[in-house]
């Protein structure tokens, strides 16, 4: 049995993996750890070509886990996804073809690009974690993360995910274009010969598994939350749904999340208690998805971040 810092080690050796493919984006690496920990999903929004599929490539090859890799189109359907029933002729019967949902890290690549029925076949597996087909539920294999990908700037021919689905994703992490730094390091690696398809050749190896994850999780478990961090977390929702520049706010679902997102990140800190730091760490990440500007605030420019940041300074933080 493994003590929390040599779990801790492990998926400090993720990230250390993870960067031999993917230069900077800290942030979404741990973002995908925090989401395994405590069950969630991540939602990784950013322009083509900033590594949003090479980085989830890059965390399924550092760890001992299943993975699978669906590119959603417009042509996609729910059993593409989620597995059907298949005629077999030699036994007369008709059996469940698993889909590539079963598996523990999935990629749902360009998530946005196909239409609402295949987007909804997601929602149950995402949320109660088994696949219902003929009236049966097939559970899902444990861990399970969704780790969808969209892009911010096309949406010609795209379908927007709908609140409902939104709020299903703990996480939503923005990978911003590389600082000049790590743009030359990216293309210094490229000119040495780095083949994005072959992480194995880059050193990738992986360096943790499935039950270091679930005892890694355990642990997250027991991170106390103080009575003033959980009023700190409640005011910070509720100061989203009375904002002017917003026209949803977060349910306690997002309350929830945001208390478990800070749970993991302050295991990952050493801490077994939540700090309200933790708190203001998570807060854009597990809640920018989760709010709704006014068309008002939209075409003035503000961004459902500059808002959250003004709540943070605005709310009270317990002492």
């Amino acid at each position: 049995m493994l003590s929390d810092e040599q779990l801790r080690d492990r998926l400090a050796q993720v990230r250390a993996e993870v960067a031999k493919a993917v230069v900077g984006q800290d942030a979404a690496v741990t973002s995908v750890i925090i989401g395994l920990l405590v069950r969630g999903h991540v939602l990784l929004e950013g322009v083509p070509g900033v590594a949003k599929t090479l980085l989830v490539r890059a965390i399924s090859a550092s760890l001992s886990l299943d993975t699978a890799r669906v590119q959603f189109t417009p042509d996609l359907m729910p059993g593409d996804v989620t597995g059907s029933l298949v005629y077999d002729s030699t036994t007369g019967d008709f059996a469940f073809r698993e889909g590539p949902v079963f598996t523990n890290l999935m990629l749902a690549d360009e998530i946005n690009r196909t239409p609402p029925k295949t987007q909804a076949s997601l929602l149950e597996a995402m949320e109660e974690r088994q696949v219902s087909v003929d009236g049966v539920g097939r559970r899902l294999p444990d861990p399970f993360l969704v780790a969808a990908t969209q892009n911010p700037v096309e949406y010609e021919g795209t379908y927007p995910l709908p609140e409902a689905q939104l709020d299903r994703f703990l996480l939503k992490v923005n990978l911003a274009l590389p600082a000049r730094h790590e743009e030359v390091e990216v293309i210094r690696r490229h000119a040495s010969g780095f083949n994005p398809s072959d992480l194995a050749a880059a050193g990738v190896q992986p360096v943790a598994a499935a039950e270091d994850i679930i005892a890694a999780r355990q642990a997250v478990g027991r991170v106390s939350v103080a009575p003033e961090v959980v009023g700190y977390i409640v005011d910070i929702a509720r100061a989203t749904r009375e904002a002017p520049s917003f026209q949803l706010g977060v349910s306690p679902r997002g309350a929830t999340a945001l208390m478990n997102a800070s749970k993991a990140w302050a295991w990952l800190s050493g801490r077994d208690f939540v700090t309200p730091d933790d708190v203001k760490a998570l807060t854009l990440p597990a809640l920018r998805h989760r709010v709704a500007l006014t068309p008002e605030a939209a075409m003035d420019g503000v961004s459902a971040d500059d808002v959250l940041h003004g709540l943070l300074a605005a709310v009270p933080v317990p002492r």
